[in-house]
């Protein structure tokens, strides 16, 4: 028998896949190289995107600063050990008034915004803390208790930001925390703020939108390893800070990096519109799924006059395909929401507030907001549809599209965290797939196959690069890394196509307005010169985590893991009895695929009887199958070998694959 249970990488989200991956220093295969200069094409660039937007409107900076009351230096949260939790030190950088010349003005400027941190009253008992985590933590003074809605992403961040709320405001005690929709950056800190053993005993009730568990596990787990490995390329994770390394996510400054948590819901809003009072606090709740989250909810306090958008409305377009991958997002749906919260409160609220970002003051302000929020995603969908009906592709429509000029000079419409580009090719994904039509293209030579005829075509890797440096020099970057990516996926080893798409990669970064695209572009530049860092793995399991994962889920994620080739030719049926919640279910192995049923039990190899927590430590690797025999916890019936061959069959999955050179490829796919 195996001595455990490989370990499932039960994230909630990449992004904290990511995160745990970044905790670490990162050991290079080559010598660490250095960020270069801007060229001069790229100084070009920056300085003409300057010329283009309305950077003498400070409208959001008041709107920033608006109700500060204060903070602590640095916003530092201090970690366990040297290296802090938290800290906005490393960004002093953005404290200059003009922009580095490696970084897009109008990023710089999203940058600026970003990076103002410290408690902030909103209007009469309602207050936010921000720039303490890339999201921010609102709390609502009820009449003996605080209502905290969405505790970011660690217990630490969290933490802090209460006590800073405390050290300026009378200190009642937590009794309401609300969860806006199911990524980790609104719920993880949560046992920061309130004990779980004070919500078991129902002194804190916890509230989400219908779905929530399902979905803030759901959601990422089956392709998590991946999701968690692009996710760095997203938040840039392993960058340093600074003007040639990490500036802003668009969305917030970075993520936390400390301890995640979940507290599961007590109660969740069921209903499409549902009104409750907290605490003397009225709330109107609105659920919005399908929208930003699979499981989200908006909200309105009419007592203060006060609209929560959470996600769904920020100060910068959003996803519809988050390029870390996900389930592509409905634009259209996303703009009726927004329109429909317009009907309903768009008349009444004097301050518009997200869990991201700053609010936005006056009832035409926020009107006008959210309008242009609404059409944003609505032009995306609706012209990205009408191009792919005349036949376009989603290359051409990318490349083509172009926001109404209405909306290209709002700051709110701008690309920092979604892109239009990326976007558009969204909706073609969610509508077409990814077939453009085209025969050439529906059973291409894969990657390394088709580089190498690539590279043979064009003369050879010297004749690519002779020409490639050329380019370089004309500033075309968007052709040279593509064709230093095929020099690379042709011959990994070449140092000199490895360096040159590193060049164009990252000056692609410094002229890039969206801050997932400038991670991106700057991680893979550092990969390409230092090789994929060599760092602890990115499992976030941990038992909060577990928790939320529903055997049926878990099953499922085991099928996944299933290498296929291993697996040929074999059949078995496993029982599997759970005494802590009565289910029962039956893993069935047959033709390379592991299936399930849950509620029976028919004749099986073998029956595995245990109690989830006991899964959980096995999972955790606290444990192992043969010592929770020994101790009790598990009984095996009948051949205890088949439950050893089964988990002999499992992949582990490696968490720094390789991305901007080729991965070795399996024998069997």
């Amino acid at each position: 028998m195996t001595s455990s249970l490989p370990a499932s990488p039960s994230s909630f989200s990449a992004a904290l896949i990511a995160l745990a991956c970044a905790l670490a220093a990162p050991s290079a295969t080559f010598a660490q190289a250095a960020p270069k200069a801007p060229e001069p094409s790229t100084l070009k660039a920056n300085a003409e995107m300057a010329k283009t937007l309305p950077f003498a409107n400070r409208q959001d900076f008041e709107d920033a600063m608006h109700g500060f009351v204060g903070t602590v230096p640095d916003a530092l949260v201090p970690g366990a050990g040297v290296r802090p939790v938290w800290s906005m030190k490393p960004y002093d950088f953005l404290k200059a008034d003009a922009p580095a010349d490696t970084v897009n003005p109008s990023l710089w400027r999203q940058a600026q915004l970003n990076a103002i941190h410290g408690l902030f009253k909103v209007t009469e008992r309602v207050y936010q803390v921000r720039g303490f985590d890339i999201a921010n933590m609102t709390i609502v003074e009820g009449d003996s208790s605080l209502i905290v809605i969405d505790p970011l992403l660690a217990a630490e961040t969290a933490r802090a930001a209460l006590e800073l709320y405390y050290q300026h405001r009378p200190r009642k005690p937590v009794g309401t925390v609300i969860y806006t929709h199911g990524h980790a950056d609104h719920f993880g800190g949560v046992k920061g703020v309130v004990d779980e053993a004070d919500v078991k005993a129902g002194k804190v009730q916890v509230l989400a939108p219908s779905g929530f568990m399902e979905t803030a596990v759901a959601e990422n787990i089956l392709a998590g390893n991946a999701m968690s490995r692009r996710s760095q390329y997203q938040f840039g994770t392993l960058l340093p800070p600074g003007p040639r390394g990490q500036v802003d996510t668009g969305l917030g400054k970075a993520l936390a990096r400390g301890t995640m948590s979940l507290i599961a819901p007590t109660s969740t809003i069921d209903k499409p519109t549902e009104e409750r009072t907290i605490d003397g606090v009225q709330f109107v709740f609105r659920l919005v799924p399908g929208s930003e989250a699979p499981s989200e909810m908006l909200m309105y306090l009419p007592q203060f006059r006060v609209l929560n958008m959470a996600e769904d409305v920020t100060h910068n377009m959003h996803n519809l395909y988050t390029i870390r991958g996900a389930e592509v997002r409905d634009g259209n749906l996303w703009s009726k929401y927004i329109d429909e919260a317009r009907v309903a409160f768009g008349g009444k609220a004097e301050v518009l507030i997200a869990q991201h970002h700053w609010p936005t003051f006056g009832q035409d302000r926020i009107v006008d907001l959210l309008k242009k929020q609404r059409d944003m995603y609505k032009f995306i969908n609706d012209q990205s549809l009408r191009l792919l009906n005349q036949g376009y592709t989603a290359a051409d429509i990318a490349e083509t599209l172009r926001m109404p000029a209405s909306l290209e000079q709002e700051w709110s419409a701008r690309g920092y965290y979604g892109t239009l580009r990326h976007n558009a090719r969204a909706v073609y994904q969610k509508y077409l797939g990814w077939y453009d039509a085209n025969p050439a293209n529906l059973n291409p030579l894969p990657p390394v196959a088709y580089a190498k005829k690539t590279v043979e075509y064009m003369g050879g890797a010297d004749a690519v690069l002779a020409r490639a440096r050329e380019d370089f020099g004309k500033g075309e970057f968007r052709w040279v890394a593509s064709a230093m990516s095929q020099v690379v996926y042709a011959d990994p080893t070449n140092r000199a196509a490895r360096e040159l798409g590193a060049d164009a990669l990252e000056q692609m970064g410094y002229q890039s307005e969206a801050g997932t695209w400038r991670s991106a572009y700057l991680v893979g530049a550092m990969e390409l010169r230092n090789g994929v860092p060599k760092i602890a793995g990115g499992n976030s399991a941990n038992a909060d985590s577990l928790k939320a994962v529903s055997n049926d889920l878990f099953f499922d994620f085991l099928g996944v893991r299933l290498n296929a080739a291993k697996a040929e030719g074999k059949k078995m049926a496993i029982n599997w009895n759970f005494t802590d919640s009565n289910e029962q279910f039956v893993l069935t192995l047959e033709n390379s695929a592991l299936t399930h049923i849950a509620g029976r039990q028919p004749d099986a190899d073998a029956t595995v009887t245990l109690n989830r927590a006991t899964l959980d430590a096995i999972t955790l690797k606290e444990t192992s199958f043969p010592a929770a025999v020994l101790a009790g916890k598990v009984k095996i019936d009948g051949d205890r070998a088949k439950l050893a061959e089964l988990m002999s069959m499992l992949d582990t999955f490696e968490p720094m694959f390789p991305i901007v050179e080729p991965k070795a490829q399996p024998k069997n796919q």
